[in-house]
């Protein structure tokens, strides 16, 4: 698969997921359910900032998740579900 465009690594998720939870979730590992592949979410690669963030797996690029702030809520989708998750942050 080709590059969809510059990306950054997953670490740059840290900071807005620090607003969600009180863990470092960059050390957290994830499993691609479509290559298998396995790491820390810090080796996504993540794209954004517009409309929001979207982190892939480096190997294959299938969605691992969806970061959306939006007013004061901000929404957040875990790898290609249809739900997300939404909470209250403030500004």
């Amino acid at each position: 698969m080709t590059e969809l465009s510059p990306h950054l690594d997953g670490n740059s998720l840290a900071g807005p997921l620090s607003d969600l939870f009180s863990v470092d979730v960059t050390q957290a590992w994830w499993r691609c359910p479509d290559c298998g592949s396995t790491g820390p979410l810090a080796e996504l690669h993540v794209y954004g900032p517009d409309p929001g963030l979207t982190a892939r797996c480096a190997h294959c690029s299938r969605v691992a998740l969806r970061l959306v702030r939006h007013e004061e809520d901000t929404w957040l989708t875990l790898g290609g579900a249809e739900g997300a998750f939404r909470f209250r942050t403030a500004r």
